[in-house]
């Protein structure tokens, strides 16, 4: 019998890119609110996407179902 086709998580799909060479990116957090407070260099650079680390990276290929 074949094995299930392991299905992707859409949600993680929706707010996680994963680059040419494997690596998983994610939306900087603390730039929803508050940003007239926060310098324009703070702001500049929450605006670039971060690399995902650690444990957090096996768990969300799992679900993007990449391995």
């Amino acid at each position: 019998m074949a094995q299930q086709k392991i299905r992707t998580h859409k949600g993680a799909s929706k707010r996680f890119k994963v680059t040419g060479s494997g690596k998983l990116l994610h939306r900087s957090q603390k730039i929803r609110h508050l940003r007239s407070s926060k310098s324009k260099r703070q702001l500049r650079s929450l605006l670039q996407m971060k690399e995902v680390e650690g444990d957090m990276a096996k768990k969300l290929r799992r679900l993007l179902g990449r391995s």
